[in-house]
């Protein structure tokens, strides 16, 4: 017996060793011995840690902050959960006439005539809804009722040039065509100033001033800047030379308004009569008589969008739901706190999770490596809906944000998470399955003396040598 305990103990000292050594080669690489990292790597069968470093510093984790957002959404609405938008009236039906107004009201909806999730042509429905409702005429107005959620429809927390772009939606009551417009600008040859060709969807009143020039570049860099609720946009940065039509896109200042407008509009041309024009209800809480309810596809798509995509829309819309559990009109702050609530009563280290919207969006986010390993160890293996919270994260080598992550290796396919990506900040936060066991993984990286490019390979490095 004495005879085998030495080989067994070699063996188990040569495997702590190439431990330490995969650890090592990557927090003392070059490229991140300066930098704010923080790591865990967790092995689900045994619940045992196999590599940590710094576990417990809380870092900037860009998108993977989606993690959070969906996993806390799930787990209180379950997948089969659908956003509810009503049509209501606010007045009697006399002789196909509605002395009153006809209202859109709000229920958080990110879907809404989106091209991603859900039925984009929505609006012959609600037509038909009205004409069963008997209406024929509307003596009054389509009014948008946004008041679900508070009016602070930007994040304080976000950088002032994120504002207008596409990327950092406004956050209203009702959303509509992904509150996303494009505008369609002509270039010259490099270095002349582009023109403004026309907008998509059209929106009357909205102005540009434009100083996007043309260049010889393969993709668009411009940018948007603009107040939520403003006509009034202003571009910046290049777009490819010689393009008839270039679609850059930006943020809807007003997507319940326009959602009026277009809905008036389909009306009118639907053969009904209505004497006022539309406008938007940003206060009344109080729900009138609903003649139809509009509910959105399933949470579980939803979430698979969120995250496979890292669609930062929809990650918003759902922080900001989850504060109506709380109080409507819903605002960030109940949003932060609904959440760490729920995660505090079940055991996760909240002390750790400094969050500031639903996205990742803000650099003044910070999360653990310890509190998203935490989060993934619980959604494994204490939620009822641990297959459908997987199935949200994208797939390294074949969707989404790692399609490229890990393609050319034999991890292609293993590998189910979350990426995050800003200034001077990478991070995955996910699940490896290596055949034997599962690993739960968080690795973030603040601050590197290198590319973001780099950085990811010296991450792929790191994955691949744990997982033999």
């Amino acid at each position: 017996m004495k005879r085998l305990l030495l080989p067994t103990f070699l063996f188990l000292f040569s495997v702590g060793l190439m431990a330490q050594s995969a650890l090592a080669d990557f927090v003392q690489n070059p490229l991140l011995k300066n930098a704010n990292i923080s790591l865990l790597v967790k092995d689900l069968k045994s619940n045992k840690s196999l590599y940590s470093y710094r576990t417990n510093n809380s870092t900037v984790p860009a998108s993977t902050m989606k993690l959070v957002t969906t996993a806390t959404a799930l787990e209180m609405f379950g997948p089969d959960f659908r956003f509810s938008t009503t049509l209501e009236i606010d007045g009697e039906v006399k002789d196909s006439v509605l002395n009153g107004n006809l209202i859109i009201r709000g229920g958080g909806d990110p879907t809404l005539g989106s091209d991603k999730v859900g039925d984009r042509n929505f609006m012959q429905k609600w037509i038909a809804a009205v004409r069963l409702a008997g209406i024929k005429k509307i003596n009054g107005r389509i009014i948008a009722n946004t008041s679900i959620f508070d009016q602070q429809v930007v994040n304080p927390r976000w950088i002032w040039e994120d504002m207008g772009n596409y990327y950092a939606p406004g956050i209203h009551g009702i959303s509509y065509l992904d509150n996303t417009f494009r505008l369609y600008l002509r270039s010259g040859k490099a270095g002349t100033q582009t023109e403004v060709v026309r907008t998509e969807p059209e929106m009357a009143g909205m102005t540009f001033q434009n100083y996007v020039m043309s260049a010889n570049i393969g993709s668009d860099n411009a940018y948007f800047y603009g107040e939520p609720f403003s006509a009034s946009r202003t571009l910046f940065g290049e777009i490819p030379a010689n393009k008839d039509e270039f679609a850059v896109k930006g943020d809807l200042p007003n997507p319940g308004l326009l959602l009026a407008q277009h809905f008036h509009a389909a009306l009118l041309e639907a053969g009904f009569g209505i004497s006022e024009f539309p406008l938007v209800d940003l206060f009344n809480t109080k729900v009138a008589k609903v003649i139809y309810t509009h509910q959105s596809a399933p949470l579980s798509e939803i979430i698979t969008e969120t995250n496979v995509k890292s669609n930062n829309h929809f990650a918003e819309y759902l922080f900001k739901y989850l504060a109506t559990t709380k109080a409507i009109p819903a605002t960030n702050k109940s949003a932060v706190s609904v959440i760490e609530s729920f995660w505090r009563q079940r055991g996760l280290p909240v002390n750790q999770l400094f969050m500031n919207d639903g996205s990742g969006l803000s650099p003044n986010n910070g999360v653990s490596a310890t509190f998203f390993v935490n989060l993934l160890t619980y959604m494994r293996k204490e939620s009822k809906y641990a297959e459908v919270f997987q199935k949200s994260l994208a797939v390294s080598g074949k969707s989404g944000t790692l399609t490229s992550f890990l393609a050319k290796s034999n991890l292609k396919g293993k590998v189910f998470a979350k990426s995050g990506t800003l200034a001077q900040v990478k991070s995955y936060a996910g699940y490896v399955e290596t055949g034997s066991t599962t690993l739960a993984f968080a690795i973030i990286v603040n601050n590197p003396n290198g590319s973001s490019s780099e950085v990811v390979k010296k991450m792929e490095q790191f994955l691949i040598d744990i997982s033999k």
